[in-house]
């Protein structure tokens, strides 16, 4: 029997390693492989199950009692395809001859479309904040880039003051699985690091690797410290409802959307490996201009007020 802890090891180094994953990610990933070896103990009765022969009817009963735990149709297909990775991991080692995890079907889940806010409410969001003060521009520059470019909360953190290019209004920008892509900054984002950076009496060049973002302590900023800087201004602002730094990034590219932007320019924006995930916008817009013809056209409301009369 193979040592499941150092087999979880070395998986985890290559996560971080060779496929750049980040500590939340490979965080997951350890707690879905957990969660299974917890189960594969109740599922065989033994205290040390051998992980390498579990087949495809545990991988089935396992998929079975997360449906019974009501644990999420995303959740439970993440950790099926936490284990999927893992097997495949052990595959290609030469520590097993399949994969049990290969052809089995997951839960088909119900299309989320993703959330942004109002083109109105997103230009107050951005006016609220007070400049004048050291703390204003520093929160005027996490508000203009995560709505002016669509970086993920994660990627505006780990930026470095050597990742700006202010003059020419670009950031180098390093995204998931170690991508990194250029992309343009708002001259109102400029204005914000410029003042933040006299706020900090500091000099670009000679101070390259230092973070751009700092907390209160003098530390880099971590993605939570700018979820709460976010709701702060969105309980003063009496928004009504809730949003966050990806509401920004969506917020972002819907608004490209409806100005006609090409789709192909918002997938290099964003940072979409694939353009399927860029096409998701197109939805979000088809949405608008439904709501928009339901309320305005009037074969739309004739129809409606038929509806009504024959009691629908």
């Amino acid at each position: 029997m193979q040592d499941i802890d150092k087999l979880m090891e070395d998986f985890r180094k290559k996560l971080s390693k060779e496929m750049g994953y980040s500590s939340h990610t490979i965080r997951a990933y350890s707690n879905d492989l957990n969660s299974f070896i917890k189960f594969l103990s109740e599922y065989t009765n033994k205290k040390n199950p051998d992980f390498l022969l579990a087949d495809k009817l545990a991988i089935r009963n396992y998929l079975i009692q997360l449906h019974k735990r009501k644990i999420s149709t995303t959740t439970s297909n993440r950790h099926i395809s936490s284990l999927r990775s893992f097997y495949r991991y052990l595959q290609k080692e030469g520590l097993i001859k399949s994969n049990p995890t290969e052809h089995i079907e997951l839960p088909k889940k119900k299309k989320k479309l993703p959330s942004f806010l109002p083109v109105d409410d997103a230009v107050q969001l951005m006016d609220m904040v007070d400049t004048t003060s050291e703390e204003g521009a520093r929160d005027s520059i996490i508000l203009e880039i995560l709505y002016g470019t669509g970086l993920r909360v994660s990627e505006l953190t780990q930026l470095n003051l050597d990742d700006i290019d202010i003059e020419n209004r670009m950031i180098h920008v390093k995204g998931k699985g170690k991508k990194e892509r250029i992309v343009p900054i708002t001259r109102k984002a400029k204005e914000s690091i410029i003042k933040h950076l006299e706020y900090k009496n500091e000099v670009k060049h000679s101070v390259s690797k230092h973070p751009l973002l700092l907390n209160s302590r003098g530390n880099r900023m971590s993605p939570e410290s700018v979820r709460q800087i976010l709701k702060k201004y969105r309980l003063e602002g009496n928004f009504g409802y809730s949003f966050t730094p990806h509401s920004l990034r969506h917020s972002a590219a819907t608004h490209l959307m409806e100005n006609d932007t090409d789709l192909r320019a918002i997938q290099k924006l964003l940072g979409h490996s694939s353009l399927s995930t860029t096409q998701t916008y197109t939805q979000v817009n088809f949405q608008q201009l439904q709501k928009v013809y339901d309320r305005s056209h009037p074969r739309a409301k004739i129809r409606k007020n038929r509806n009504s009369s024959k009691g629908i």
